[in-house]
Formats: C-alpha cells, sequence, structure tokens
C-alpha cells in the first residue's frame, strides 16, 4: 500500500456536483391497483462536479393519486470521483410524504463491495436535490478501505 492510499484509507470524503438525466424511459405500468401504479423506468446520467461519469439506472417508481411517491432503483456509476477511476453501484431510495416535490427524499447508499479499480472499497451514502427548474444536485459522503 503506498504513503497516500494508507493516509486515505478510513478519512471521509465529500464529494458533490450536478447531474443530467440524458435518457428516461418509461414502460407502460406493469401493474395498476386502487389507483396505484408501478413502473420500470431505465435512466440514462452524465454526472458533473466531484464525479465525472455516466450511469445507467433501472428504477421501480410508485404513482398515487396524489402523485409520484416512491421509487427504488439499482445504478452502475462508471467514472472519475475525485481524481479516482472505477465503477461503482448506488441502491436508490426516495420518497415524498404527500406527492409534492416539498417533502420528497431522494437517498442513496453505496452498494459495499461494489466499487472497482481506483474505487475498490468505497462505501458511503448520498441525496440527490432537485431545484425548481428541474435541475438535479448530488451530494455524497464516502469512504475508501
Amino acid at each position: 500500500m503506498s504513503d497516500r492510499a494508507g493516509i486515505m484509507a478510513g478519512m471521509t470524503f465529500q464529494a458533490s456536483g450536478k447531474f443530467d438525466i440524458e435518457a428516461w424511459d418509461a414502460d407502460k405500468p406493469y401493474d395498476e391497483q386502487s389507483g396505484n401504479r408501478l413502473t420500470r423506468v431505465h435512466v440514462g446520467k452524465t454526472f458533473h462536479g466531484d464525479l465525472v461519469g455516466t450511469s445507467s439506472t433501472e428504477l421501480i417508481t410508485v404513482e398515487s393519486p396524489a402523485g409520484p411517491v416512491a421509487y427504488v432503483g439499482i445504478e452502475h456509476v462508471q467514472g472519475i470521483l475525485h481524481g479516482r477511476e472505477g465503477t461503482f453501484v448506488l441502491q436508490h431510495s426516495a420518497g415524498s410524504e404527500d406527492g409534492t416535490a416539498d417533502t420528497q427524499w431522494l437517498r442513496w447508499l453505496i452498494v459495499p463491495t461494489s466499487g472497482t479499480g481506483e474505487l475498490a472499497g468505497i462505501r458511503g451514502v448520498g441525496q440527490i436535490s432537485v431545484a425548481e427548474d428541474g435541475g438535479h444536485t448530488w451530494a455524497l459522503e464516502y469512504t475508501l478501505d
């Protein structure tokens, strides 16, 4: 292990930036009951900021009569995070108390053992924020083993 790697192991890092949604391909709802619809969606993104790269995401969204109220998903990220190149997987969990953006929460968990390349051993959590203009920002807190 290099001196730099030894110093960095166990340290917590903060990363942030924006992402653009390049693709949003929703299938027709696969389950509709009592006004609730479940839909599979494929999303492609481009990341900017402390993470420069792309991703491919598979989501399952829930829409109730109040509007979009939840989604779960898995996202495969490929890029350079703070100068380290590799891949990792994010687990998404998101919801809204009443179907509005005002009560919305969007969270990530870096799937343990999913990091590759210079991002092997990455672990952490993050969140997404949506601006009034629809733009997306993200923040990630992570460690590298």
